[in-house]
Formats: C-alpha cells, sequence, structure tokens
C-alpha cells in the first residue's frame, strides 16, 4: 500500500510542478504577481512526513515554506498570489499514507 501512495505522489508532484511552472510563467508575463504569506494546517502527524509536505511545497514553482511548526502541524509558506489549501497541497493525502 505505502508502494502505491510513494508512486501516486511521485505523479501527483510531477503534475503540480508542472502546472506550477505554466502559472508562474503566465503571472510574470502578465504582471499578475501579488504575494501573500499564509499559514496551512496540515493533518500529517509524523516529523518526516511534515518536512517532506514543506520540501515538496517549496520544489513547486511559485510558493516557499517558510515555518514549520511540528507539534501544531502548522507550515507557513509564502505564495506568488492567493491560492487555496488544495492549491498548494494537492499531495499531502499521499504523504499521509505513506507516512501515517
Amino acid at each position: 500500500m505505502k508502494l502505491l501512495s510513494i508512486f501516486e505522489y511521485i505523479l501527483v508532484m510531477i503534475k503540480a510542478i508542472a502546472e506550477a511552472w505554466v502559472d508562474v510563467f503566465k503571472r510574470c508575463t502578465n504582471n499578475q504577481i501579488n504575494p501573500e504569506i499564509m499559514d496551512i494546517e496540515t493533518e500529517i502527524n509524523s516529523l518526516y512526513g511534515q518536512v517532506l509536505l514543506a520540501c515538496s511545497i517549496t520544489i513547486t514553482p511559485g510558493t516557499l515554506t517558510i515555518d514549520l511548526d511540528h507539534d501544531s502541524k502548522t507550515l507557513k509558506v509564502a505564495s506568488i498570489s492567493p491560492r487555496k489549501k488544495d492549491e498548494i497541497i494537492p499531495f499531502e493525502k499521499y504523504i499521509k499514507n505513506i507516512f501515517d
């Protein structure tokens, strides 16, 4: 089961990175940059899972994880534009399946 979750995570991550590159390119060429910093609560209990989530957010263009609070399961994320939680972390459920 974990092997399937790893495979699904990789596919969703590749898709998220590709979509983010297109979004960032469009925003940069159209001058539609409106940076925002937000707190995102995660359902992942494992510290390793939270770290993988934070790294996944950071390698996705247009987002950057600034802080991780393991105890409150909260990430502070900077984004190139206002976004919803599901748009920033579509891969959370796969990471949860791998580590929790």
